[in-house]
């Protein structure tokens, strides 16, 4: 089981849940875990089959866009952190 940590502006379309339990041997695996169970998020992490442009994807605290993307391996017990994108200045 791996931790998904999800930040206020996903958290209305993941039940109000500020941290969820998600299953997966992969970021595409565990992210497909959770938008099978909150429909809402899809939309919001993904985009032409990869990780959507305005969301970072944390894995024990490396983007995974530096390392295999969604194709990167979770260990069960890691950590990971979606961080969409903020506007402003």
């Amino acid at each position: 089981m791996t931790k998904v940590r999800i930040p206020p502006t996903l958290r209305e379309q993941a039940g109000g849940q500020r941290e969820l339990a998600a299953e997966g041997d992969t970021v595409r695996e565990l992210l497909e875990d959770l938008m099978g169970r909150f429909p809402g998020l899809r939309t919001q992490l993904v985009e032409d089959g990869d990780i959507a442009p305005f969301v970072n994807v944390y894995l024990e605290g490396e983007d995974v866009r530096t390392l295999d993307g969604l194709e990167t391996e979770v260990r069960p017990g890691s950590t990971v952190i979606l961080l969409p994108a903020m506007a402003g200045g």
